[in-house]
């Protein structure tokens, strides 16, 4: 069996020194010793870690990523400006250009350090709205694209209904979204027969999108297509969303949610940068991951998460690149806790009196996407996915520093250069800070956008 000699390991119990970790075959790690000092292993890192999930992915914005930045018509530029721009892009979007533009970001994620890939998936159909011969081929070449980089995948494929609260339907730019009940449980049966084709860590869930793109009375259908599996959907993220929610159904969203459904420990909402002090402590106590995108959150000028307050209520977070205008989870983290002393103007906010504020919020993203992404992963433990990632403690950025310091200068002092290896159930996908097939999916991603119109 495969084996890693580290000469330093977060491991369940804390830091531990010279750790002997052996993979199975089946991508699990097998046994993890302590105190080896003469490992005849085959691959040696400095510092090891439990590689996270990137919990909240939507792939083919990636190859709009710095198309925005210009200021339109209109007086006061917003999400909902940047998001009919986003409408413009995606409906050139073909196949062949979702599965080069996944296979990118895939890659990027697995050199940042993250294992896992989270897809929310919701662009099905052709341009026109009709579906493809093969209902689920936009869902297949997000598989494709797995099948090149070997990163782990949990595939959410999305209902969207309506362009509303009010039921009006899409306009043209979402048309290809749009999926009844009946069309979205054929679409996920396509979803499944596709994902038995790919390695057995693998996962299934279901998003229905928003309360505003889906029906209220049909969030528990859509919820037991999952089977038990990961189920996500967008939450309070924008203003004008809580208005449009709470003058509908007569409540803000979050109020909605906990006083008409059922959330859970398989539920992750995704923002929730507009909840109101209970509702936050209200959410927490549910169970229900907060999917945190703090790079997409500043882009889109969505709001900041309470992150101290959901911390104190007990809550879980994970965290996504969503938009991927820029895949960093040094990044992500960093601005998590920034945003939260801009806020408070204070500093390690997110520290706890046992933890620093990089150990802490790592520790919390690793523990809450394990859970969003219905994968059993988090931590370097017999029996759990070998998805792990080894930082070179030798960088400069990482000179002299031992134990929780290695993690706190990697996010606040760093940057993903110091992520040297990667693995994602037990395959070793990066080494050496490059992803195995770097150049051959960097070269189909040029290829691939040579058609696309960048005139936004």
């Amino acid at each position: 069996m495969p084996k890693i000699h580290a000469e330093t390991a977060l491991l369940p119990d804390g830091w531990t020194e010279n750790v002997l970790v052996e993979l199975g075959d089946d991508g699990r790690i097998a046994t993890v010793t302590p105190n080896v000092t003469d490992a005849a292993a085959k691959t040696h890192v400095s510092c090891l870690l439990p590689a996270p999930v990137n919990a909240h992915s939507h792939a083919f914005q990636r190859a709009m990523a710095g198309l925005t930045e210009h200021r339109s018509d209109n007086p006061t530029d917003s999400f909902w400006t940047w998001r009919a721009l986003m409408y413009l892009f995606l409906d050139q979007l073909t196949p062949d250009h979702v599965e080069a533009i996944a296979a990118l970001v895939q890659m990027e994620m697995l050199e940042a350090g993250y294992a896992t890939n989270v897809e929310f998936h919701y662009l099905h159909h052709a341009p026109d709205g009709n579906t493809y011969d093969n209902r689920a081929e936009m869902a297949e070449r997000i598989m494709a694209a797995t099948e090149t980089t070997g990163i782990g995948l949990t595939m959410l494929p999305v209902h969207y209904q309506y362009g509303g609260c009010d039921r009006r339907p899409l306009v043209r730019g979402q048309c290809r979204f749009h999926n009844d009940l009946d069309s979205f449980t054929a679409l996920c049966d396509g979803v499944r027969d596709g994902l038995g084709n790919l390695p057995t860590d693998t996962v299934f869930g279901v998003a229905p999108h928003s309360l505003r793109a889906v029906s209220p009375d049909s969030l528990a259908l859509t919820r037991a297509l999952a089977n038990g599996g990961p189920f996500h959907m967008h939450l309070a993220e924008q203003r004008a969303e809580i208005e449009e929610v709470s003058h509908h159904l007569g409540a803000r969203p979050v109020e909605w949610i906990l006083h008409n459904f059922e959330a859970g420990t398989d539920c992750c909402f995704i923002h929730c940068t507009q909840m109101q002090p209970h509702e936050t402590s209200g959410l927490a106590a549910t169970g229900a991951i907060a999917g945190l995108c703090p790079i997409t959150e500043a882009s889109l000028g969505d709001g900041i998460f309470d992150g101290v307050g959901w911390f104190e209520a007990g809550g879980m977070i994970a965290i996504g690149s969503d938009s991927n205008i820029r895949i960093s989870l040094s990044e992500e983290l960093r601005s998590l806790e920034y945003s939260q002393r801009l806020r408070d103007r204070s500093r390690a906010a997110l520290a706890t009196s046992t933890a620093s504020t990089g150990r802490h919020i790592l520790d919390a993203m690793i523990a809450g996407g394990a859970r969003a992404a219905g994968r059993h992963t988090g931590q370097i433990a017999a029996g759990y996915w070998a998805d792990l990632m080894a930082l070179d403690t030798q960088l400069v950025s990482l000179a002299g520093r031992s134990k929780d310091q290695v993690i706190d200068s990697f996010i606040f002092a760093g940057d993903d250069h110091l992520v040297r290896d990667v693995w994602s159930a037990g395959r070793h996908l990066v080494t050496g800070g490059r992803h195995m097939n770097h150049d051959k999916i960097t070269s189909a991603y040029h290829a691939a956008l040579t058609s696309l119109r960048y005139d936004l």
